[in-house]
């Protein structure tokens, strides 16, 4: 296949199939008269270099930052919305942009990966859903040729080497990570740094989200990152009343808050002292740099990747 020059980082073939668009001319005002699975997705940018994405749970409170984010990426172009909740409606309408996308939401992901698999450029699935569904997104997704990029919380241990395993067999890149914000695996990685001459480490999380399972998937995250080090910490200490020990006995201690989306604080303590280090998320779209970023580094990836840090 001929490839045209280097874009942003990203080969394209020369002659990418001509995208399709809906043949019903009456999605207006985010309502959609036909039935889901005749709609198909959206009208093309004229740029056959982008990247076709597909937002899963785009009526959720994630996806709908994620829709936004995507139609006005430069290089990016929204195919497709799935959800369950608010069917028809235009996907962009839905996430509060001022004009439609004439991207309605549908209810039927095979369909819809169906279509971007009919594309020579490489699609990618975006899922912010839930942790029942995570898992069979992810392999309708790969066995379609769509690569994900999951953002859904709450995965156990077991079902996150599931995914690797899967994505291992499939020779298929996919990127999981508990946060995607850029801030919070810079963090981390200052924590692993400081960690090595400290005894006493704990991570403090503040979440707004009360389905949210705690400890959360970022919180223990950083525990395990600071475990990477091979020592033992807090020694006088199994655990303390409200905390959980992670790894090498990092203990995390969760609570809910009104006040901030999500905050995570990690405390060392030495001989006389003690420091902190803190990240602050007051909003959703904080965590859309680290999602731009994933869904155009995971094109050039045929591995599983766990967690942004290892993007950056």
């Amino acid at each position: 296949m001929k490839v045209a020059v280097e874009k942003a980082g990203v080969y394209r073939p020369l002659n990418p199939s001509i995208r399709p668009y809906s043949a019903q001319k009456n999605v207006s005002r985010g309502k959609c008269k036909s039935h889901s699975r005749l709609l198909v997705l959206s009208r093309s940018t004229g740029d056959q270099y982008a990247i076709p994405v597909i937002v899963n749970g785009a009526a959720g409170r994630m996806g709908r930052e994620v829709v936004k984010a995507v139609s006005k990426a430069r290089g990016l172009e929204l195919v497709g919305a799935v959800d369950v909740r608010r069917v028809g409606e235009d996907a962009g309408e839905v996430a509060g942009l001022e004009e439609p996308l004439e991207v309605p939401i549908i209810d039927e992901l095979p369909f819809v990966l169906t279509t971007v698999a009919q594309d020579k450029r490489n699609g990618v699935l975006v899922d912010f859903s839930c942790p029942s569904a995570s898992m069979e997104t992810v392999k309708q997704s790969i066995a379609f040729g769509v690569r994900p990029v999951v953002g859904t919380s709450g995965l156990s241990t077991a079902e996150i080497q599931e995914i690797m395993d899967f994505c291992d067999k499939a020779t298929m890149a996919c990127i999981l990570s508990p946060s995607f914000s850029i801030g919070l695996a810079s963090l981390q990685r200052a924590a692993t740094s400081a960690a090595f001459h400290y005894k006493n480490v704990k991570v403090f999380e503040k979440v707004k989200d009360n389905n949210t399972p705690l400890p959360t998937g970022a919180a223990i995250q950083t525990a395990y990152a600071i475990s990477e080090l091979g020592k033992l910490y807090n020694p006088a200490v199994a655990e303390e009343e409200g905390m959980v020990a992670v790894g090498d006995n990092v203990l995390v201690h969760s609570s809910l808050s009104e006040e901030v989306e999500y905050e995570q604080r990690i405390v060392f303590e030495g001989p006389g002292e003690e420091f902190s280090i803190n990240h602050v998320v007051n909003d959703s779209s904080a965590y859309m740099p680290g999602v731009l970023l994933a869904i155009r580094r995971i094109v050039n990836l045929k591995t599983f990747v766990y967690g942004i840090e290892k993007l950056i």
